[in-house]
């Protein structure tokens, strides 16, 4: 039977990110529930959110663009709930669903989104909601990156192994028949990706990365940089990465310095003395087949999330200023509401 929707809901807000969004973040036990909750746009969803996780968007946008925002502002993207009610035929009141919220929409924060058909999907009965919320942006982004290109017996090389991207990355690329996966990451993340399926590691705090890559002769079918510091890996990709192969990021901030960057690597012609792989920029899309595709692995046991830590609501703040460290291992998990 679907709860009723109540006037209000908790949700960790911000009215400012002057400082920082973890300095700002205050529960709100008041807030306005989603303005379409009470009544649904053809082929959504209203959801009480049981846990969301975060990801670099959530603060990277609300502190570089906070005038976008309509404040009080909700961040996260991320969901793992119960449905309360929904337009889509093949989901009902009460049942366990996870995805993300609709771009540019956020949210997740508080008890109550709505979302609509591409980014929902019913959760398996062997994955917890904690592990389904890591799931809208990391692991759709690591399928998506990935999909396309990893074939049986692919090598592929993720700069940034160990972050909730990278981690999802390795188990994803292992299980779409990649014979070798090569990460690189800290010294101390080192077995944590090994135990993951990675065969490989670079430690970027003691080697030289590109000098070491070099040095393996390895050629590698697909490389995916989730950390995008600078356009130095993609300048020299030539040297490990096959012709045909795509050199592919997700990560950069919307600033001018990171723009210059990824579009210096996508326009500089090779005649000019730029890359001689294509470079491609890859971007969450929602898709309902593929969340559906990562949660059946995550049932068989042959993808889970790693969560470095679960915060309780009051304690997003804090979150956020962990995951703005740059140094988490996997993903932070917030409990927004109890089941």
């Amino acid at each position: 039977m679907a709860d009723e929707l109540p006037l209000t809901m908790r949700a960790a807000q911000w009215t400012t990110t002057s400082g920082g969004i973890g300095k700002n973040l205050k529960v709100n036990s008041e807030a306005a529930p989603p303005k379409n909750a009470g009544k649904l746009p053809t082929d959504h969803t209203l959801v009480k959110v049981l846990y969301t996780s975060l990801n670099p968007i959530d603060y990277k946008l609300a502190e570089t663009l906070p005038f976008i925002f309509s404040k009080p502002a909700t961040p996260c993207l991320d969901f793992a709930g119960k449905v309360i009610t929904s337009r889509l035929p093949h989901l009902r009141p009460g049942e366990l669903v996870f995805g993300k919220t609709d771009p540019p929409a956020f949210g997740c924060l508080g008890t109550y989104i709505t979302t609509s058909a591409t980014n929902i999907a019913p959760l398996p009965p062997k994955v917890s909601p904690q592990q389904a919320a890591c799931v809208g942006i990391a692991g759709l982004t690591a399928y998506q990156c990935l999909e396309p290109y990893v074939k049986q017996g692919s090598k592929v090389l993720i700069n940034g192994g160990s972050g909730g991207t990278g981690t999802f990355g390795i188990q994803i690329a292992k299980c779409l028949g990649a014979s070798e996966v090569t990460v690189v990451c800290s010294g101390g993340n080192a077995e944590m990706c090994k135990e993951l399926g990675a065969d490989h590691v670079i430690d970027y705090r003691t080697q030289d990365v590109i000098a070491e890559l070099k040095r393996s002769g390895r050629q590698y079918d697909v490389v995916v940089d989730n950390v995008f510091a600078s356009a130095q890996l993609y300048w020299a990709c030539g040297a490990f990465l096959k012709p045909e192969g795509p050199f592919i990021t997700i990560a950069g901030t919307p600033s001018v310095s990171s723009v210059v960057s990824i579009m210096s690597a996508m326009l500089w012609p090779t005649m000019l003395g730029g890359g001689t792989r294509q470079f491609k920029f890859v971007t969450n899309n929602g898709n309902a087949e593929m969340f559906v595709k990562i949660a059946g692995w995550m049932a068989e046991g042959k993808v889970k999330a790693i969560v470095e830590r679960e915060y309780e609501l009051e304690e997003a703040g804090a979150a956020f200023e962990r995951l703005k460290t740059g140094h988490v291992r996997g993903k932070l998990v917030v409990k927004v509401a109890a089941e």
